[in-house]
């Protein structure tokens, strides 16, 4: 027990050690983020990007995308992040095995055996494009979002 309580500790100090948060990334990108205006760093701290605004201002209020795409064109390079939405279906439950007693028959003076279906919650993973920035020349050139359901 003791053993297990210690990797759980360790579990989750790796897993808080490892979490982008707003603070840690305005410090992270603070030379940019000490540059900039009152409004503007409010602005970021509610995850507000708008047109025009560097790759390090999009980090500081979104943090690293899920996935980045380059593309090239006759007027330069273009760099799209993607950031997605990541959630479960619950599916119910289902039977995943048996779990096995044995007691004792004081009447009949036996062992007997008993089966116990084991049941587990089913959850299906689901990944759904959440925003799409398009960077041109260093800057938020367009932002696309999905529409919420």
């Amino acid at each position: 027990m003791r053993r297990f309580a210690l990797l759980s500790l360790f579990a989750l100090v790796g897993l808080l050690a490892g979490c982008s948060t707003f603070d840690s990334r305005s410090q992270e990108k603070s030379a940019t983020f000490t540059n900039l205006d009152p409004a503007t760093q409010e602005r970021l701290r509610v995850r507000e990007i708008h047109v025009g605004d560097s790759f390090d201002m999009v980090y500081i209020a979104l943090g690293a995308p899920d996935e980045k795409r380059e593309k090239v064109t006759r007027d330069g390079a273009a760099t799209t992040w993607v950031y997605n939405a990541y959630w479960q279906e619950y599916r119910g439950e289902a039977v995943t095995g048996y779990r096995r007693y044995t007691v004792y028959d004081k009447q009949r003076k036996v062992y007997r055996v008993i089966y116990e279906p084991v049941r587990q919650s089913v959850y299906t993973p689901h990944v759904e494009e959440r925003m799409r920035v398009q960077f041109e020349n260093g800057a938020v050139a367009s932002i696309e979002e999905a529409q919420r359901r």
